[in-house]
């Protein structure tokens, strides 16, 4: 947040549900790309799912990224150290995101 790469917006379950919905059919779209051996659109589906999903608690608690990588962030410092979210689902989404990045030529 000191970065300014999370922001504080009305808490929204609506937002939070559109969201899990968003992540339900690139889910489906990962199976698909798997069935069809298609699996760099597979990865980057299942990424775009997983971050739907995560994207969904921040709206649950009031916020919205302005980067990915902050969402991991949050979930570790919010989630993971309280004890209510196990530490392999964030690392998960990390790899996830370098993946999407290795795929697509992105470099930092």
């Amino acid at each position: 947040m000191d970065k300014g790469l999370l922001r504080r917006v009305p808490a929204s379950q609506e937002n939070a549900a559109q969201s899990l919905r968003t992540a339900g059919r690139w889910l489906e779209e990962a199976r698909k790309g798997i069935r069809g051996e298609a699996y760099n659109s597979s990865v980057l589906a299942a990424y775009t799912a997983m971050f739907h999903s995560a994207r969904a608690v921040l709206f649950f608690d009031g916020f919205r990224e302005k980067s990915h990588f902050c969402i991991a962030r949050y979930l570790e410092e919010k989630y993971v150290k309280a004890g209510q979210l196990e530490g392999r689902f964030v690392e998960l989404l990390d790899m996830g995101l370098r993946l999407r990045h290795e795929i697509i030529g992105f470099h930092q």
